[in-house]
């Protein structure tokens, strides 16, 4: 017999009755029952249930066993009595009679438990990740996230593409984040950078020829942690393609993660229609770019109907250039009690407070009622309830100012209200394509230009386009949302070396700099340069989303803390002297 395992703890069935059986895996509950010991015994693959009485030869030894205990067990196999049969694990026809025990490794005690729900805080989790990895949820989602990957990789290959490596340790280059940097002991101070991603290498691996390519990618950012974003690395799905067009890259991956979520998806419906949302329309309609389409409000804009009015708040705002009033739609939430909560939800957001309206039975049939109402009159409200197409018992809330001002909270309280109102869809996964990026933004403090996206992308219109305003021009760059999260984010690639040139001028680069920054790339555009496009998947995100979890760390193995450590294996850590003095690298210490 193997010295370990004779099955798996998921694998002995009815069909093994009467069988002598070696099993190995961790305690995972205990119970006495009048002097009988019942052990749950676990191991990756499932629940076997073992026993042992006084008449075993090693009773006294197994009465020793405590949870999380590594353990090997010889035993028999034993039918369990009709009624005591568990229909929820695999292996709840049959017990094991232990015969025979060997500790193959105790526990202390534990400072997390791994069997029941109890919650820990997160610093306990991540500072004993490897007993948090053995609760069943964990398991669960790292087996999904290999699950999913290995998904990727069968329907990239299917569809012609071959997965190549690109360096770790490279050069920096703008990407949007912080880069990490390492130091070079052979070229005393200089520095490397670990990648945001593999923009470059992916678009000359075009240049030389291959035609399609992928690969599960591993990216570095130095990023302030959120929810839904890991602060030092994640995976991606990355892929390029030569001879493209914008719809060729989306006819590309839409099959593949239209088809990860209905394989994974717990049945939950997967639309098949993602349709293209510009990135000013999104924008408008739901104050982000990557909007939850499960909810059906769509924002409006409704200046026109307070312009003049008699609420002077507003009429007065729109009297500034650059300024509009905005409604958010909420059908059934025509109740004053309702509408005073999302009143306080925005003031709570940071902004004075939302106006409303909303709409009940009156004496000549939809009446409208609330402060905005009689401010500005029954005609006004009458014209604002048409266009927004809302009826008795709805209301609509109302922001103004310059949509940067507001526009975040309104898209943060339109998903509110839909959450509240029950109208967002809970078993459905709705994708859309955020097209028409603008190339550019403006710092609002120091009134610079610089790229609002991935810089490398090619402007609608060519090298024409970067002729006027650069606030106007507009990139062959798109994203793909999906229930409120980023899932992909892609571009057309600008593979014309002078249009290059003067769109990285009108960010602030001179060509010596773009030279200087971009060597390899600026020097492969010299030599026959292919049409190229291409996009990236979050890993993390997707299988975020499939887990049903609203934190990533928990779909990643040993994610760090919302400090960026890594409290398991104290990262970041002190140099030793001689590591600085290999590195000609001194610590300055800061100054309080």
């Amino acid at each position: 017999m193997h010295a370990y395992r004779s099955h798996t703890c998921a694998e002995l069935d009815k069909s093994n009755v009467g069988d002598t059986v070696r099993l190995s895996g961790w305690v995972h509950r205990i119970r006495d029952h009048g002097g009988v010991l019942f052990i749950d015994l676990r191991d990756h693959y499932g629940i076997t249930q073992v026993l042992c009485d006084p008449d075993s030869p090693v009773f006294a030894e197994v009465e020793k066993v405590r949870s999380e205990w590594c353990i090997r067990i010889d035993g028999n196999v034993k039918a369990r009595a009709d009624s005591l049969i568990n229909p929820k694990i695999p292996t709840g026809e049959i017990e094991v009679f232990i015969r025979d025990i060997e500790v193959l490794g105790s526990a202390n005690e534990l400072p997390l438990m791994v069997f029941g729900d109890q919650e820990y805080p997160e610093e306990t989790r991540l500072r004993y990740r490897y007993l948090d990895l053995r609760r069943e949820e964990m398991q669960r989602n790292m087996t999904l996230r290999s699950d999913v990957i290995a998904s990727i990789r069968r329907r990239m290959w299917d569809k012609g593409f071959r997965e190549y490596q690109t360096p770790i340790i490279t050069a920096s280059s703008p990407e949007g984040a912080r880069d990490f940097l390492v130091p070079s002991r052979l070229h005393p101070g200089k520095f490397y950078a670990l990648p945001q991603a593999p923009q470059l290498f992916k678009q000359l691996i075009m240049v030389s020829g291959f035609d399609k390519y992928f690969q599960i990618a591993p990216c570095f950012r130095d990023e302030d942690p959120r929810a839904d974003r890991s602060p030092t690395d994640f995976y991606q799905l990355d892929l390029e393609m030569s001879f493209v067009e914008q719809q060729d890259v989306f006819d590309t991956i839409q099959p593949v993660i239209e088809g990860v979520f209905e394989e994974f998806g717990g049945g939950h419906k997967v639309d098949k229609h993602w349709p293209h949302i510009s990135y000013r329309d999104a924008a408008l309609w739901y104050g982000s770019d990557k909007p939850d389409l499960r909810n059906p409000i769509k924002m409006q804009d409704v200046s026109e109907h307070f312009r003049g009015s008699g609420f002077a708040i507003f009429a007065k705002l729109l009297e500034q250039d650059g300024t509009e009033i905005r409604a958010i739609p909420a059908p059934t939430g025509g109740s004053r009690k309702f509408c005073d909560r999302m009143n306080a939800y925005a003031q709570k957001e940071g902004l004075p407070g939302m106006g409303y309206i909303f709409w009940r039975d009156g004496e000549n049939g939809v009446e409208a009622a609330g402060p905005l109402a009689k401010n500005i009159g029954p005609e006004r409200t009458e014209a604002i309830r048409l266009q927004l197409g809302l009826g008795k018992g709805d209301a609509a809330f109302f922001l103004g100012g310059k949509p940067s001002s507001f526009e975040a909270v309104a898209g943060r309280a339109r998903n509110v209200i839909g959450e509240e109102l029950g109208l967002t869809e809970k078993d459905r996964y709705a994708f859309c394509w955020v097209v028409d990026f603008p190339m550019y933004e403006k710092d609002d403090e120091t009134g610079a230009v610089d790229f609002s996206h991935n810089p490398f992308s090619m402007p609608q219109g060519g090298r024409d386009a970067l002729d006027g305003d650069p606030l106007d021009v507009l990139g062959f760059q798109y994203d793909l949302a999906c229930n409120g999260y980023e899932l992909v984010s892609g571009a057309i690639r600008n593979h014309k070396l002078d249009i290059m040139i003067k769109a990285f001028e009108l960010a602030g680069y001179d060509e010596a700099e773009v030279h200087k920054r971009f060597g390899g790339l600026v020097n492969a555009f010299q030599y026959g340069a292919p049409p190229h496009g291409g996009c990236a998947a979050g890993i993390d995100r997707i299988v975020m989303l499939l887990a049903d979890e609203i934190n990533i760390r928990e779909v990643i193995m040993f994610p760090m803390n919302q400090r960026a450590e890594d409290l398991m294996m104290n990262a970041p850590s002190e140099p030793t002297s001689d590591q600085l003095m290999d590195l000609s690298l001194r610590v300055i210490e800061q100054q309080d």
